[in-house]
């Protein structure tokens, strides 16, 4: 692979491997490590890249890396941490109840089962089909729809039981 390939690999896929692993773990500094990772492990091992399926080659060796980061470190999600609503002002009242469906949006992504999380984020913040998401983690289109309705009902629930 020669230094121009790999540029323009890592130019095309270096953000969407970092978000997938911020969506599992919840950790910018972590998921752009991680991704860091993953194009060094390309670059040393020099693979040959076949670019029909370079894009699951990279989330598999992404979800490898972190799986193996997990095993020695337990991580805790918190996905607002690092978003930040930059909307119109709001009245008081607004703010209020704002914040407030903010931190249960925040709790209920945190309790929500990795795999859901996952595929709700990927779908939702990255705009990808079930057909991407499917490729991308190596499931059935049928599992990311099943993942997907399981999430919005875990949603759906948390977010009117903290109304």
């Amino acid at each position: 692979m020669t230094k121009k390939e790999f540029k323009k690999l890592f130019d095309e896929h270096f953000a969407q491997i970092r978000s997938y692993v911020f969506y599992r773990s919840g950790d910018t500094e972590l998921a752009t490590d991680i991704a860091q990772e993953v194009f060094l492990t390309i670059w040393e091992k020099q693979l040959q890249i076949d670019l029909k399926r370079v894009k699951g080659l990279l989330y598999k060796i992404a979800n490898n890396i972190f799986v193996s980061h997990c095993r020695k470190e337990k991580r805790s999600f918190d996905f607002f941490d690092h978003f930040e609503y930059t909307g119109e002002s709001r009245s008081p009242e607004e703010e209020m109840v704002f914040s407030q469906l903010k931190e249960n949006y925040r709790l209920a992504l945190a309790k929500m089962p990795e795999k859901q999380r996952t595929v709700f984020l990927m779908s939702r913040v990255e705009a990808l089909s079930y057909r991407e998401i499917a490729e991308i983690t190596g499931v059935s289109i049928k599992a990311i729809e099943k993942r997907m309705k399981l999430a919005l009902a875990y949603l759906r629930t948390s977010l009117n039981t903290n109304e």
